[in-house]
């Protein structure tokens, strides 16, 4: 049945046959199959078969030399998720998440939302025939207020941030007959986020990076990664070494960056966060013990980056590689060359960033702070 958490109120994770799964998920098994996330059919949940799909996934993992001779980095790779339906990474959670609710006969989801993941949702659940219900705070990004009109949503515009979206979310959804699908409260976004760490794998050559910069509001995918890391060494595909995960977030809304100073387990809401990067603009993460975790265990680290360098970092991806970064992916760039600068990067070390989505999507934004 339907279920958003566990009984003592933690996220819950799928688990697989994974045994099963190192048997029919082989190289050559995989390089038959079609470019997109459900190639890992193995280890996701539900039918490939009846997968709502809109083309998501196997988005270009890109070489950036030029980028990576002005930051001092050899070998620097962009994982670029701008070509995902809607343009951004959500694309992947959502595509799982209404799979999943679909099978299991759900007709009204609803999602609190910075933005992009209210815009996939309404399309996903547009081409599922479902109903979609979008909270989102009423200064999000104008295209994805857009989106989800034009996805045929019903979206509410929320005075506040997404916890506020979330708790009228929590405060409607038993009489509206809403089942929520926020992040990490229920557990099939995760395992469409996941499919980034067998991506990644795959086109590095079977290999993993020595370093991930992930842009962390939520932190989903990060925590997907992490999850699919610990599958691919139970299928015996790696050992146990993983890449150093780097969470990076903005000075103006770094609650995991401080938890992370502090040695802390879990992190305190951010008070007044205040960020371009509206994907970043999540005071407190409820996955946030998940995520230090990782960093803890991934000899890894929290970086934050100003507003201001994000926005001189989309200007050099963008002469440098013809790549138009979000502010969130930009992040990445901006931190990467602070770590790259102290050391705690090797100039050497295979090192990839997420791109997390298309500027595109954030024109308003970046028109504004450019008048500024």
């Amino acid at each position: 049945m339907p279920q958003n958490l566990c009984a003592c109120g933690a996220p819950l994770l799928a688990s697989y046959d994974l045994a099963l799964a190192a048997v029919r998920m082989t190289q050559e098994e995989l390089r038959r199959r079609g470019p997109s996330l459900w190639r890992y059919a193995e280890v996701m949940p539900g039918a490939a078969e009846s997968a709502v799909s809109l083309g998501e996934g196997w988005t270009p993992l890109l070489y950036a030399q030029r980028l990576g001779e002005a930051l001092g980095a050899a070998k620097l790779f962009i994982k670029d998720e701008s070509p995902n339906p809607t343009g951004t990474f959500k694309a992947r959670g959502l595509a799982v998440a209404v799979t999943r609710a679909k099978e299991l006969g759900l007709k009204k989801l609803a999602i609190p939302t910075a933005g992009n993941a209210g815009s996939a949702l309404a399309a996903y659940a547009s081409r599922a025939g479902l109903e979609a219900y979008v909270l989102m705070p009423r200064d999000a990004p104008a295209a994805n207020q857009l989106e989800c009109r034009l996805y045929g949503a019903e979206l509410i515009l929320v005075d506040g941030l997404i916890g506020d979206c979330a708790r009228l979310l929590s405060e409607r959804k038993d009489k509206e007959g809403w089942f929520e699908v926020t992040t990490l409260k229920e557990p099939y976004r995760v395992e469409g986020k996941k499919t980034l760490g067998y991506e990644i794998f795959e086109q590095l050559g079977w290999r993993l990076p020595d370093a991930l910069l992930y842009p962390t509001g939520g932190g989903v995918g990060l925590i997907g990664m992490w999850k699919a890391f610990a599958e691919m060494e139970e299928m015996g595909w790696i050992g146990p070494e993983r890449p150093r995960m780097i969470a990076v977030q903005t000075t103006g809304c770094a609650p995991i960056v401080r938890a992370f100073q502090m040695r802390a387990t879990t992190s305190e809401p951010w008070p007044n966060p205040k960020t371009l990067a509206a994907g970043l603009r999540v005071p407190k993460a409820l996955g946030d013990f998940l995520i230090l975790d990782a960093l803890y265990r991934s000899d890894g680290a929290a970086i934050a980056v100003e507003d201001e360098e994000l926005l001189a970092e989309m200007r050099e991806a963008a002469e440098k590689e013809g790549l138009f970064l979000c502010p969130e992916g930009a992040a990445t760039v901006a931190a990467a060359r602070k770590l790259l600068a102290n050391r705690f990067l090797k100039s050497d070390a295979a090192v990839v960033l997420c791109n997390t989505g298309t500027g595109l999507k954030y024109l308003d934004v970046v028109r504004s702070a450019a008048r500024a």
